[in-house]
């Protein structure tokens, strides 16, 4: 599929205000490479999909998740044995977190907004 700005905005379909937001939405899309918005565009119509809130600002709709992407891109992760090793401790330490996400195995994280 061709991810086109014109893809996005009928997608998106901005409301009332929002509409006029078009050129300047339109430059921030044209400003991303063909993953990224692929990337945006299956998250807004998955989202969309389940039901979920998507801002009614078509802007910050597709900035938000680009941003979203990036922080986790820059997310750090250690596993509970390797930061065992490191630290001797399970005790969080220079900007590590423990967390469970899968509800199965504890692992550290630091930095991406975790």
């Amino acid at each position: 599929m061709n991810y086109s700005f014109f893809s996005i905005w009928a997608l998106l379909k901005p409301q009332g205000e929002y509409k006029r937001r078009r050129r300047g939405c339109e430059k921030l899309w044209d400003g991303y490479d063909e993953a990224t918005r692929q990337h945006v565009y299956d998250t807004i119509s998955e989202a969309q999909r389940q039901g979920f809130w998507i801002n009614p600002n078509p802007y910050f709709a597709i900035e938000d998740i680009v941003l979203k992407k990036q922080n986790k891109l820059r997310q750090q992760t250690l596993s509970y044995n390797a930061y065992y090793r490191r630290y001797g401790t399970t005790e969080p330490r220079d900007g590590w977190k423990m967390t469970n996400p899968t509800g199965q195995q504890v692992v550290y994280v630091k930095g991406g907004g975790a």
